[in-house]
């Protein structure tokens, strides 16, 4: 089971969680994923990625985050013992998305609310100091111009790393590597 977790203001409606959702359809394997819409509280995403894994427990499950979806995703991961596919992942959001406290916008649903302190508190939180290196893929580009892809190299040395000189934040990359991420799923030999 892959379970999509995408980034801070967006959606399953974003361009990579559906690139995905078609890729895992086409080979017939659409049955094996779940993309929750996450709320802008960690507490509620959080909650929301276990709301939607329950039915699916005991099945092996992979977690696929982008940026801030990669944090939660590391989080989950660890937490449950399963594997987890990072795709420009946010490292620390306590502290990087500090700059943005105020009103927000999904860039999907439209939906409105204020990134407050409480955000912040929430994301130190659920950060996870120690990781377990052999559970992870991290997929990064050299040229994104949110995320500094050093920190998360840093951060994630020991697991199997993908660099891909230039690109951004989007990760123009992805469709090239959705054959690597599915065999890390465990849904492809």
């Amino acid at each position: 089971m892959i379970v999509y977790l995408h980034g801070f203001n967006s959606s399953p409606q974003s361009h990579k969680a559906q690139l995905l959702e078609r890729y895992l359809q086409a080979l017939g394997l659409g049955a094996h994923y779940l993309c929750p819409a996450l709320p802008p509280l960690a507490s509620g995403a959080i909650a929301e990625a276990e709301r939607i894994m329950q039915p699916h427990r005991g099945a092996s499950i992979c977690f696929v985050g982008s940026s801030l979806g990669g944090f939660y995703a590391t989080y989950l991961a660890e937490r449950h013992g399963a594997k987890a596919v990072l795709l420009n992942p946010a490292i620390d959001p306590h502290v990087g998305l500090r700059a943005y406290l105020g009103p927000q916008r999904n860039l999907h649903t439209g939906a409105s609310y204020e990134l407050s302190e409480a955000h912040l508190r929430e994301w130190r939180s659920f950060y996870t100091e120690h990781i377990t290196p052999q559970r992870y893929l991290l997929l990064v580009e050299t040229g994104d111009e949110v995320l500094d892809y050093r920190n998360a190299v840093a951060r994630y040395a020991g697991a199997e790393q993908v660099v891909t000189q230039g690109g951004d934040h989007s990760l123009q990359s992805f469709a090239e590597y959705l054959p690597r991420i599915v065999r890390f799923a465990g849904l492809l030999r």
